[in-house]
């Protein structure tokens, strides 16, 4: 068990969602803070509001697709506090697309932040954590590196590549300081589907409007909730970790069945996208 208080923690898509709800838990648990986001004004709100509740509390905008802002970040941590005890590499985007229209432009854009943001994150921040006598590094995948569905391919991709990623560096690390825990989110009640780049979803949902009107349905976890069982893992010293029931259920499904499961989400998928249009037709 670790104790957080005092801690340095960095997070990184910190002005929205399970970034921002993981900073109120962690300021409340008497954390210093870094925070980062490409959003300006969110991450300005986000750290005004915990200074007036007294946290010790930094934010610099950063693009986590740039390597160079990614260790420009890791040397305000440095200067600011001496380092980093705690790394959440947290930010990440979504794309709705089929392989056959995909855009590479936009492929390349979402591997840039969900995963090369990570290895950079990781890589910026190794040299100052191996100093701290007990580091973590926190990076954030989904249950979709395990299942998949129509349109998410290279979402799938990227949050797969973050968890092998994570699994072999913790291996390197094995003996050290540092520690690395992998976390799996399912559905969180988040701004990532509002703000999804959508190149083709005829196989998912009629319209825009529709595919956000499906997650909201489906995304049951807070980010409130993300952000409480993220921290029970880190005080733990859990190395992976699962959010929300669907994750859960999922990540069973995988392990019972691992060529069927992808399969079985479809379906479902398509089940209630049926039940939904009719509940619309009847109204």
């Amino acid at each position: 068990m670790r104790s957080l208080a005092g801690n340095v923690v960095v997070i990184t898509g910190a002005a929205s969602g399970i970034g921002e709800a993981l900073a109120v838990e962690l300021a409340q648990r008497g954390a210093r803070l870094l925070l980062a986001d490409i959003d300006a004004t969110g991450l300005d709100r986000v750290i005004s509001n915990l200074r007036t509740a007294g946290c010790d509390c930094f934010g610099l905008v950063t693009d986590t697709g740039n390597e160079a802002a990614i260790h420009a970040l890791a040397a305000e941590a440095h200067s600011r506090f001496g380092g980093a005890d705690v790394l959440i590499n947290n930010a990440g985007v979504s794309l709705v697309s089929s392989v056959e229209k995909l855009e590479t432009a936009d492929a390349h854009w979402l591997m840039n932040i969900n995963f090369w943001g990570v290895v950079h994150g990781c890589r910026a921040f190794l040299p100052q954590m191996r100093t701290r006598p007990d580091a973590l590094l926190v990076n954030i995948s989904s249950i979709f590196a395990m299942v998949s569905m129509p349109t998410q391919s290279i979402y799938n991709a990227s949050k797969a590549a973050v968890r092998g990623f994570s699994d072999g560096l913790r291996e390197e690390l094995r003996g050290s300081t540092v520690k690395v825990l992998c976390v799996h989110p399912g559905g969180i009640q988040t701004n990532i589907a509002n703000k999804a780049r959508i190149t083709d979803l005829a196989t998912v949902a009629g319209s825009a409007q529709e595919l956000r009107d499906n997650f909201s349905q489906v995304a049951r976890t807070s980010p409130q909730q993300a952000a409480q069982t993220i921290i029970a893992a880190i005080v733990a010293g859990k190395t992976r970790v699962l959010i929300g029931t669907d994750a859960k259920v999922l990540d069973f499904l995988y392990r019972l069945v691992p060529t069927r499961s992808s399969a079985w989400l479809t379906n479902m998928s398509n089940h209630l996208r049926r039940k939904a249009q009719a509940r619309k037709h009847t109204v």
